[in-house]
């Protein structure tokens, strides 16, 4: 992506592989896909996050789509790069050129490859997209202040906890969360790099 954060609207994403995941720009063709996934542990039933029902999942997509034609998201699909199957879905998200900032957000994976590989594999793939090719200055993540698996997760990609912000967004349920606040800075970078690689070592050791 030349000059992906400088552009307008945000370049389209390009595939990402490693450790045995691609990722492919999210597309319409993935709705089976994701259906398959999200029903892998009935994930619409989880109250901190927002995963589709198998109905709903076509207009979840296109919601995706549409924002990226915004320029304010790229969606992917994570998928299994040996069988194809479609384990999850992660984006960039709230992209600020000016300040060279995105988060890394609406990602959630099937039950079964949760506490796996899997999620520590795909950041690390966005990651080095994002401080790489995309030039960020910031990468951010948010969560619930509920979702304790989901900061944990975060805090081991070595980002700091920047707060939180208090009544910011309906759930599912029609509640209103707090949103806790996480981000690492480019200069942050190359020492969590690092961890993260050993990481994938133990989590993974026969992936390359």
């Amino acid at each position: 992506m030349p000059d992906a954060l400088t552009a307008t609207p945000f370049a389209p994403p390009v595939p990402l592989q490693g450790w045995g995941l691609r990722l492919e720009p999210l597309s319409l063709a993935h709705t089976a896909g994701l259906q398959a996934a999200a029903a892998d542990g009935e994930l619409w039933q989880l109250r901190v996050t927002w995963v589709p029902r198998p109905e709903e999942t076509t207009a979840y997509i296109q919601l995706a789509l549409d924002m990226q034609a915004q320029g304010t998201r790229c969606p992917y699909a994570v998928l299994d790069a040996a069988s194809g199957r479609v384990l999850g879905t992660s984006s960039y998200h709230d992209i600020v050129p000016a300040v060279q900032r995105l988060e890394i957000g609406y990602t959630w994976y099937a039950a079964s490859v949760q506490r796996s590989h899997v999620n520590t594999a795909a950041k690390l793939l966005l990651m080095q997209h994002a401080f790489g090719p995309l030039g960020c200055a910031v990468v951010g993540w948010r969560t619930d202040i509920l979702n304790t698996r989901s900061q944990q997760a975060i805090a081991r990609l070595g980002a700091q906890r920047d707060g939180v912000l208090r009544h910011h967004a309906l759930r599912r349920d029609g509640s209103v969360r707090d949103t806790v606040m996480y981000s690492m800075l480019a200069a942050e970078w190359p020492a969590a790099h690092t961890r993260l690689l050993e990481k994938l070592k133990q989590l993974a050791p026969v992936i390359a």
